[in-house]
């Protein structure tokens, strides 16, 4: 089995090797700083050619409603205030497109920002909150992720720490080949939900739970690491929300075995909030207690489980094509800067 990811960029895309279901960020960094050798006044005259030519596309309405659900705020509706002016709190402070600046920390977000941000005029203004985001800040802001529930319309999510999210299986063994197994492998120290789910299945038949977090909350819950190919030898893989979103999702719902969770509580670029259950993943109680009874329900009718993976298949296609993400990107940000008085 062989296993690829997808990442917007076309230099990147050519570059990214997986280690044992990981990105390679060495060569990810190597990228994003030859990429700034690029003069950002070569994507600037790009910029209005890229937005105009949606319109001739066929698939113009997925971009626009893509870009509109990331973005939704309605244009000169959300100006930014001057920084001085804002709560300390939850209000990160906008600042130039040209003064956006290397940081020590979360340099995937700076890169994958400006990835975008570089297309738009220097002195255009924005916030931005790098790092995983539950809660939605108080102007509107460039985010990875986002709560589903409630007015979330300031969190303007953009495609970031994506070397880290957006790993996608590209060959895999058939549903009937593999085991009937349900498989877990993650942190689960300071992370309520997965906690959660231990107590109560850990050791159970027909699961497979590890806890990989270096102090494990339980010593009996302790498991070594399982590779990307070893957790897709199982038909049921758990992608259960920690410090956010399920970071596994993305490449569960691209294999061929299926991904089993709760309704998402959080989203990312990848739209988690407009998933169905049932048909795009096998849906559990936030408790768990149904989730022997799912498992065993889709063990005994395969025909379902298989729709299941079509429907997954066809979600995560809608996130391959670099072309077409390039122009969500700028779209959203195009959206931004008109919601917040700047075009």
């Amino acid at each position: 089995m062989n296993d690829s990811t997808n990442p917007s960029s076309a230099f990147a895309r050519l570059l990214y090797p997986i280690r044992s279901g990981k990105n390679s960020k060495a060569i990810y960094y190597a990228g994003a700083v030859l990429s700034m050798l690029v003069p950002p006044a070569y994507f600037r005259a790009r910029r209005e050619r890229l937005l105009g030519s949606i319109a001739g596309r066929p698939d113009r309405d997925e971009i626009e409603s893509r870009a509109a659900y990331c973005c939704k705020l309605e244009p000169g509706a959300a100006p930014l205030p001057p920084p001085e002016s804002l709560p300390r709190k939850d209000a990160p402070p906008p600042i130039r497109v040209r003064d956006q600046s290397l940081p020590r920390k979360k340099s995937v977000y700076f890169f994958d920002s400006r990835e975008w941000l570089r297309y738009f005029p220097a002195e255009l203004r924005f916030s931005y909150w790098p790092g995983d985001k539950t809660r939605v800040p108080a102007v509107p802001a460039l985010v990875k992720s986002r709560p589903v529930a409630g007015d979330n319309g300031r969190s303007v999510l953009l495609n970031m720490d994506k070397i880290r999210h957006f790993l996608f299986v590209s060959r895999d063994i058939p549903f009937a080949e593999k085991d009937d197994l349900a498989i877990f492998r993650g942190t689960v120290r300071d992370k309520p939900k997965r906690i959660a789910l231990f107590e109560r299945h850990f050791g159970a038949p027909g699961m497979d739970l590890g806890d990989t977090s270096r102090r494990a909350v339980r010593a009996e819950w302790r498991t070594p690491e399982a590779t990307l190919r070893e957790q897709l030898r199982h038909k049921f893989i758990l992608c259960i929300e920690g410090n956010d979103v399920a970071s596994n999702l993305k490449w569960v719902m691209s294999s061929n075995s299926i991904a089993v969770m709760p309704r998402p509580e959080y989203e990312t670029w990848f739209q988690e909030g407009l998933l169905e259950p049932g048909v795009h993943y096998v849906e559990i109680r936030p408790d768990y207690a149904d989730l022997p009874e799912k498992l065993a329900w889709y063990r005994n009718h395969p025909a379902e489980a298989e729709r299941i993976l079509a429907a997954a298949h066809a979600w995560v296609d809608r996130f391959r094509d670099p072309a077409r993400e390039r122009l969500v990107s700028l779209r959203v940000l195009d959206r931004y800067f008109r919601a917040t008085g700047q075009r």
